[in-house]
């Protein structure tokens, strides 16, 4: 019989700070490298730079405003992309005839980089909010596409079998069965299209865009304000790390049945 292993209040606050370390690490040397003249401002700006730099950003407005603006963008992109996407997922996943009539084609369109789509989305939607929605949600998409039909069809059969002999219906068997087998595969399609969906945000906000952390970059790009352009990019690592923890913390809860997913 195992025994369940305990942790003190000091060892589970080790334990949480173990991820932060290596970055902690990172910026001292940073900071470090900086001071000593090893790294020059015009090419990394030391760490206490960037945050001045996005301290009167914040005071002035201008970094609330702009994220408020790329949140939305991700936000609305992601759900419009993840949404066809998970549908589609599961369409094909479950129906055989489905994944023939239309696997094949979103292969192929999953096989051209969606970035190098850019000058053709330009001429589609011009240089637009609708432009910007479309390259997220389109990055969005296949991650959860594919991950969505590969959790269905990876359900054990022998469950969906034990189900049908009890005379589960069609639609319960998909909500108490195939859909929480596939949940972990979603899920892993959830953090890859999040992290896709900041990926082509950065590309996309830097197209004649009006505002947003991309747009904050490239404007100060044109004044040579090195730790602006830093602190944006530190920005969206920020939010894609929030993201992502959401997106974790949501599967622990979503999955607090499976063994795998629950912590001493």
């Amino acid at each position: 019989m195992s025994v369940p292993q305990t942790f003190s209040p000091i060892g589970r606050g080790l334990r949480g700070a173990l991820p932060w370390l290596v970055p902690a690490l990172i910026l001292l040397g940073w900071q470090a490298g900086s001071e000593l003249g090893w790294i020059r401002a015009t090419v990394l700006p030391a760490p206490t730079d960037v945050a001045l730099a996005g301290w009167q950003l914040l005071l002035s407005g201008e970094l609330l405003r702009n994220v408020e603006v790329s949140a939305w963008r991700a936000g609305v992109g992601f759900a419009i992309g993840g949404g066809i996407g998970f549908g589609l997922g599961l369409l094909n996943g479950l129906s055989d005839l489905s994944e023939k009539l239309l696997d094949t084609s979103l292969q192929m369109v999953r096989n051209v980089p969606h970035l190098a789509l850019i000058p053709l989305v330009i001429l589609w939607f011009g240089i637009g909010e609708e432009a910007k929605l479309f390259l997220v949600a389109l990055g969005s998409f296949f991650p959860i596409y594919v991950n969505t039909m590969h959790g269905v069809r990876s359900v054990d059969p022998h469950l969906i079998e034990m189900a049908e002999a009890y005379g589960m219906k069609r639609g319960m068997l998909i909500r108490r069965v195939i859909l929480p087998g596939a949940l972990p595969s979603i899920f892993v399609g959830l953090r890859y299209g999040l992290g896709i969906t900041w990926l082509t945000l950065i590309v996309a906000e830097t197209l004649s865009a009006t505002s947003g952390i991309g747009y904050m970059a490239m404007n100060a790009r044109e004044f040579l304000l090195v730790n602006v352009v830093v602190f944006a990019i530190l920005i969206y690592a920020a939010l894609g790390k929030l993201a992502d923890s959401a997106t974790r913390l949501l599967e622990r809860a979503c999955l607090s049945w499976n063994p795998v997913y629950r912590r001493p």
